[in-house]
C-alpha cells in the first residue's frame, strides 16, 4: 500500500535543522581534537533530509542532548536518534553523530512516559488508554520480527515498542494527515509506537540502523534530570562555567 504525500520529501534544511547541523559540527569537532583547532575541522556536511513543517524549531534540549551524545561518544558508535515528543519530532544521526534526517512522528495518544507491567504481552485493543504512553529514556535497540507486523524496528522489545510507517488501517485516525499538518498538537494517536512518513522511514530509518541503535525519547512529565542524569548533570556544569565566565556583569 502507498502513502502519497502532500508534498515531496524535502531535501534542503529548514533554519532550526541548519542550527542543529552548526552546534553538532562544533561538538565532533570539540570531542576529536579540542577547542583549540575547532575551526580547521569544520567542513560542509552532506544534505541531511528535512521534513519538518516549514518555521518549526528544534528545542534547544534537542540540540544540548545531541552534542552531548557526540562528545561523550554515549551511543558508542551506534546511530542514534533523539525523539521529542512535545514538538512531535524525530531527529535521526549516523554512527559519527552527523544528521541524516529530521521529520515530524505520531506517538502515544497517553501523556506520561511509564512503562506499564506487562503490556507488551497486551493486544491493540486491550491496552487501556491511560498506558498508551511512548516511554522516555534512553533504549538500545534494532530490528526483529513481531507477531503481527512482519520485521520491525523496536526502540524498546519489553515494552513493545517500535518505529514504523504510517498505516491507513484506521481511516477515523486520519494517521497520514496528521503527521502531514504543521502543528505537533494532533499527532499523540498511537498505542506507544513511533509512526513516521513511509518515505522517511525507507529512505532514513531502514538505511540507518540496519545494526540497531540508540534512541532518546524526551520525557511528557519526567524532569530532564530523572530521564537522562548524566546529561542533566553535564549541561548544569557547562551552563554554570558558561556564567562563571561571563562575570558578575554579564560580559
Amino acid at each position: 500500500m502507498s502513502f502519497a504525500r502532500k508534498c515531496p520529501i524535502r531535501t534542503h534544511s529548514s533554519p532550526a535543522v541548519l542550527a542543529l547541523r552548526g552546534a553538532l559540527t562544533l561538538a565532533l569537532a570539540f570531542a576529536s581534537i579540542g577547542v583549540a583547532n575547532a575551526d580547521e575541522a569544520v567542513a560542509k556536511p552532506a544534505a541531511a533530509v528535512d521534513e519538518l513543517p516549514p518555521g518549526q524549531e528544534v528545542s534547544n534540549t534537542v540540540i544540548d542532548l545531541a552534542g552531548w551524545v557526540v562528545a561523550t561518544k554515549d551511543s558508542q558508535g551506534y546511530p542514534f536518534a533523539i525523539m521529542d515528543k512535545a514538538a512531535a519530532q524525530i531527529l535521526v544521526f549516523d554512527g559519527e553523530g552527523k544528521l541524516r534526517g529530521a521529520a515530524p512522528g505520531l506517538f502515544g495518544s497517553a501523556t506520561g512516559d511509564h512503562i506499564a507491567p506487562g503490556i507488551a504481552g497486551l493486544a491493540l485493543r486491550e491496552i487501556p488508554g491511560r498506558d498508551r504512553t511512548t516511554p522516555a529514556g534512553r533504549f538500545v535497540g534494532g530490528f526483529g520480527p513481531s507477531i503481527d507486523a512482519g520485521r520491525v524496528l523496536w526502540v524498546d522489545y519489553d515494552s513493545a515498542v517500535s518505529i514504523h510507517p504510517t498505516a491507513t488501517g484506521v481511516p477515523k485516525e486520519r494517521r497520514a494527515e496528521r503527521l502531514a499538518s504543521a502543528s505537533p498538537d494532533d499527532n499523540r494517536v498511537t498505542h506507544g509506537c513511533i509512526n513516521v512518513s513511509p518515505a522517511f522511514y525507507a529512505q532514513i530509518i531502514e538505511s540507518t540502523f540496519q545494526r540497531g541503535g540508540v534512541f532518546y525519547v524526551l520525557p511528557d512529565k519526567a524532569s530532564i534530570a530523572e530521564t537522562f542524569p548524566e546529561f542533566a548533570k553535564s549541561r548544569e556544569a557547562t551552563q554554570g562555567d558558561e556564567g562563571a565566565r561571563a562575570g558578575p556583569a554579564g560580559k
